[in-house]
């Protein structure tokens, strides 16, 4: 077994990450395992979502953001779509006191029009309840798409270049980073994806840009405070070089145990 370790001090304060994005992936095949209709599967994962939210809170980790909705999430069948938006309404009311309690600030991404009043309704209380607390910053992405992002981030940059605040050539990388989601909070560090598919699916595009990614087989319902501490050991051992060499950066210790 290969244990990869890191031995200098100055590099510890980086083990763990200031801001992690997880896809929640694996709900429907949990449930069908166990002869149990996709709806299941929801419900359970959002014992691990919970669960996995105490965990940043506790770890005093910065920032949080989830893929719980995406834009071509509304493909699924019309009836998973109803149980989905009524487990959101649902969820919300549950959950919004226990995480003012803990400090926890809620932040919503994507098109949120899309939704029925009754979800806005709720999407609005629990940012407005929430929104003066300082502890972990947890983003949910609903009905969010990175495309979908980056497109609004250039029709926002167009209409300034169009009320002359802006010039073309002021276009650069920073600027459109300044109106991308989550431009308030440092770009993610860790991607998990749960359910064994190897891909982003359309998640954060730009923001994943020098993000390390991590995958696992374990579907979202078993994916529990062990699991998450495995994900955060492995980026712990991860050599960051953000386009510098290995010599230019202070290399991770790997000792064959």
């Amino acid at each position: 077994m290969t244990v990869t370790l890191i031995n200098n001090k100055d590099q510890e304060e980086n083990d763990q990450p200031k801001h992690v994005v997880v896809v929640m992936d694996g709900n429907g095949r949990w449930a069908k395992k166990r002869m149990m209709p996709r709806t299941a599967g929801h419900h359970a994962g959002v014992k691990s979502t919970r669960e996995i939210v105490e965990d940043c809170v506790k770890r005093k980790i910065q920032a949080l953001t989830l893929f719980a909705f995406s834009s071509e999430n509304w493909q699924r069948p019309e009836q998973e779509v109803s149980s989905l938006m009524e487990l959101f309404v649902s969820t919300l009311q549950s959950e919004v006191k226990s995480l003012d309690k803990q400090n926890v600030r809620v932040r919503f991404i994507g098109e949120l029009s899309a939704f029925s009043k009754k979800l806005q309704k709720k999407i609005s209380e629990t940012k407005e309840l929430t929104k003066n607390n300082t502890g972990l910053q947890l983003n949910i992405a609903v009905n969010y798409g990175g495309r979908w992002d980056i497109a609004e981030a250039c029709k926002a940059i167009i209409n300034k270049i169009q009320s002359g605040e802006l010039q073309t050539c002021d276009i650069n990388a920073e600027l459109i980073n300044e109106y991308v989601c989550l431009k308030q909070l440092p770009e993610p560090d860790l991607f998990i994806r749960t359910g064994g598919e190897m891909r982003i699916s359309n998640f954060l595009i730009w923001q994943l840009a020098y993000t390390e990614l991590y995958f696992t087989d374990v579907l979202w319902p078993d994916f529990k405070s062990e699991e998450f501490s495995t994900a955060l050991d492995w980026y712990a051992g991860r050599q960051r070089r953000f386009g510098k060499t290995g010599e230019q950066v202070k290399p991770a210790q790997t000792q064959q145990v």
